[in-house]
């Protein structure tokens, strides 16, 4: 399994969130989402979002620690990385989407 998920450093909403990705599949990402009880709404186009105070837990199901950077490489890697429909967002108050594209 390659789960990864960066430190939660993401503000929004009073809370700090983190990226939750897949280096090999949607498959395998939404079947860990699945066993931490993460909503479908937290999931935009290549990553679940994250809240800090589930960070521990993904870590203990056997997820990855990597920086912000190594996320990006490791969707890029695997052809899952998925570009906005739109221009990105550069404020999270617009959703609860994570600009991955900021890192670049």
């Amino acid at each position: 399994m390659a789960i990864l998920v960066d430190a939660p450093v993401w503000p929004f909403r009073d809370r700090l969130w983190s990226h939750l990705i897949s280096d090999v599949s949607f498959a395998e990402l939404h079947e860990f989402a699945g066993r931490l009880g993460l909503p479908e709404r937290a999931f935009h186009r290549d990553h679940y979002d994250l809240p800090a105070q589930r960070h521990a837990e993904a870590i203990l199901l056997g997820a990855r620690l990597v920086s912000g950077r190594e996320v990006l490489a490791g969707l890029r890697r695997a052809g899952l990385r998925r570009r906005p429909a739109r221009a990105p967002a550069r404020s999270l108050a617009r959703g609860f989407q994570l600009d991955l594209a900021a890192e670049e």
